[in-house]
């Protein structure tokens, strides 16, 4: 890693150059196993991973997790796991993106426990089953064992690093531009090829619950669409913004409830106590949620996970699981005096998350995850077309960006960059902190909630949407983004990081509203529920809605891509 200090007369701000081979953008967990793959299969090769926390604790695993929800058991296959996540999303997904991620889930897994992450085994040796294909960890410390297995890798961290755009030389991504979360320090890193591993995004519309709890969500409020933003303004094709992920969850501690539903088989229960799921279609995830939203706007609500049938011994059981990724449960139910089967808990669904591991929202990848920037790999959360992925998939995906940018960077040399982009961009990103005067990033982030959710589908509007709201957003949104780049004010540099994310969150939205204004069907009710078009239209619209931002003219354009056959490979 090589390294240069230069002073820079703009207000203080010192520029430190990097250089590395790969550049990883998010230490999460697809990120944190693409930077271990490369460097077990070439030591030599220099990664620097780039997160805006700490890898010990950040991304959506950072408070840890109590299960890894996609292993095949014996008797299943990656083909089954490919039928089994299109079933779930209304048949459109990206077969060959699913397909190779089932081929590797189990290995990756296994992988884990080599880094020492207890697993909970049957007598026979086998690894606990919770659900189909769900399997029982002590995953509390996960984050900690992956970052551990980072270090021991030999790979280098930036952390309370924010990146904020890639760097590009000829066509090609050669770099990355980021700054300091604490101090006035601007970061020009060269890389021969960057994966991006920063997640989905959480922040865009209203969250349930406000003021100081408004961050008590289900998905990590960190992961605020950065990396979606960085490659839509570097010309990146993205693809299924109008899939939202809306997860159900336990109402005001936004608490998983999966851990109850599969875990200890809990009824899914109305205010009148009826089991309501078989009054609907399907037991798929997005109509469990469709049919409690459908519940409480039909006067049957609140609607409830029943486990008043546990014995005291499995109650045990469930606040252990809990205590392992969120225990604001067990906080709730000891300040109310009461044990899980004392009474129902009453559920509810999220805001909507544009996120690719639960959703297939982010970047059109072709098999090896590679974007359609050459030189810009994508890995997670962060790749569009393949759902249902959860943490191993997400490891899946880091292994496969990491062998194929390894791969790519054979013949490729460390690029020239520009210092008049270099000295643009620090002017961009340190603009705000040196404002005389604006709104605080708060205000706008407020602002940006308000506006999607009343007119693009929150969940004031039990998540409905129609051609007249989303061009309301549409309309607004320009104008917030206008305002968010020209007078934004950040008073130090935790307001801006915030400043950036608001920045980021905005463009998302937008090209979000683009997408659920161009899909005119409803394929996946809630997730994307139009009333005016409330039919599903194989025929016309079994297609991938993509998205490409022009960054010149602050344009964005929708392009349709069939749903037939395998994307190996993009046109250059």
């Amino acid at each position: 890693m090589n390294e240069d200090y230069l002073a820079t007369g703009n207000k203080g701000v010192e520029v430190v150059r990097l250089t590395t081979d790969v550049a990883i953008v998010g230490g999460g967990t697809a990120g944190c196993f693409a930077a271990v793959t490369i460097k077990e299969n070439s030591p030599q090769t220099e990664v620097l991973i780039i997160e805006k926390a700490h890898i010990k604790r950040s991304g959506c695993l950072a408070a840890g997790v109590n299960a890894i929800n996609a292993y095949l058991k014996p008797g299943q296959s990656p083909e089954s796991y490919l039928e089994y996540v299109k079933k779930e999303s209304a048949g459109l997904v990206r077969d060959d993106l699913v397909l190779s991620i089932g081929q590797r889930l189990n290995k990756v897994t296994e992988k884990l426990e080599s880094w020492g992450l207890p697993f909970k085994k049957n007598e026979d040796g086998s690894y606990l089953e919770r659900g189909k294909r769900s399997v029982e960890i002590i995953g509390e410390s996960i984050k900690p064992v992956i970052a551990d297995a980072v270090k021991k890798s030999g790979a280098r961290v930036l952390n309370r690093t924010v990146a904020t755009n890639y760097i590009m030389s000829e066509g090609r991504i050669v770099g990355v531009y980021a700054f300091s979360a604490r101090e006035k320090k601007f970061y020009v890193i060269s890389a021969k090829a960057v994966i991006c591993a920063t997640g989905g995004a959480a922040g865009i519309y209203k969250p349930n619950n406000e003021g100081a709890a408004r961050h008590k969500m289900w998905y990590c409020p960190f992961n605020v669409g950065t990396g979606f933003a960085m490659g839509l303004r570097a010309g990146a094709e993205m693809t299924t913004f109008e899939m939202r992920f809306i997860a159900l969850r336990v109402k005001d501690v936004m608490s998983p409830t999966g851990t109850v539903a599969q875990g200890v088989r809990a009824r899914q229960v109305n205010a009148l106590g009826e089991e309501y799921l078989d009054r609907y279609e399907n037991r798929s995830t997005p109509m469990r949620l469709y049919a409690t939203v459908a519940e409480n706007k039909a006067g049957r609500g609140p609607c409830y996970l029943d486990f008043t049938h546990l014995s005291d011994q499995v109650n045990i059981r469930l606040k252990e699981a809990y205590l392992n990724m969120s225990p604001g449960i067990l906080l709730k139910w000891a300040d109310e005096g009461v044990e899980p089967n004392h009474r129902p808990l009453e559920i509810c669904g999220s805001e909507p998350y544009i996120v690719g591991g639960h959703g297939q929202a982010g970047y059109w990848v072709d098999i090896f995850r590679r974007s359609t920037v050459t030189g810009l790999f994508a890995a997670g959360d962060v790749v569009g077309g393949a759902p249902k992925k959860y943490v191993s998939g997400c490891f899946a995906e880091g292994e496969i960006a990491g062998l194929a940018a390894l791969q790519y960077i054979k013949d490729k040399h460390t690029a020239e960059i520009s210092p008049e982009e270099t000295e643009a961009e620090l002017t961009r990103v340190f603009t705000p902190l040196f404002r005389d005067r604006g709104p605080a990033p708060d205000e706008y982030e407020e602002r940006l909630q308000k506006i999607m959710d009343e007119y693009a589908g929150g969940i004031s509007a039990n998540y409905e949407l129609c051609e007249a709201k989303l061009l309301k957003a549409r309309e607004l949104l320009l104008v917030l983004q206008e305002e968010v780049n020209n007078k934004i004010k950040a008073r130090n540099m935790f307001e801006l990081v915030k400043a950036h994310e608001v920045t980021d969150r905005v463009l998302v939205a937008r090209v979000l509203v683009e997408h659920l204004l161009y899909r005119k069907e409803t394929r996946w009710p809630s997730y994307q529920e139009r009333v005016d078009y409330p039919r599903r239209n194989d025929e016309r619209w079994f297609i991938f809605v993509n998205s490409r931002f022009n960054h010149e003219n602050n344009s964005i354009t929708i392009i349709e891509r069939p749903a037939e056959g395998l994307v190996t490979e993009h046109a250059r």
